[in-house]
């Protein structure tokens, strides 16, 4: 699937990420954590209890200064977390954990 710039929404980008995940036989729980804004958009928990935190862009999206923050202050306590940007990232992604599973 290649992406277009002015088609792809960041909701389509977290979908196909969900989705992907679920067919992986694993978990992406929407993160919503009141008075913390900025915290990355899913929970990805893989088979074996693998847990990871990933924002989701678009292609050309950009990460918002309280986003880094968050993102710091998880890596810093020894949390996995990936930014991804657009549609091919998310299809990478999921491409190499199923070769790892």
């Amino acid at each position: 699937m290649k992406e277009r710039d002015y088609d792809v929404k960041e909701r389509d980008v977290e979908k196909m990420l969900v989705q992907g995940v679920k067919k992986l036989g694993g978990i992406a729980y929407k993160w919503v954590s009141p008075g913390n804004s900025g915290v990355p958009d899913r929970i990805v928990i893989l088979p074996g209890g693998r847990v990871i935190f990933v924002e989701l862009k678009t292609r050309h999206g950009r990460l918002s200064e309280v986003q880094k923050v968050q993102i710091k202050r998880l890596t810093e306590r020894g949390c996995e977390v990936h930014t991804l940007y657009g549609i091919e990232d998310v299809l990478t992604y999921l491409e190499v954990w199923d070769e790892i599973q």
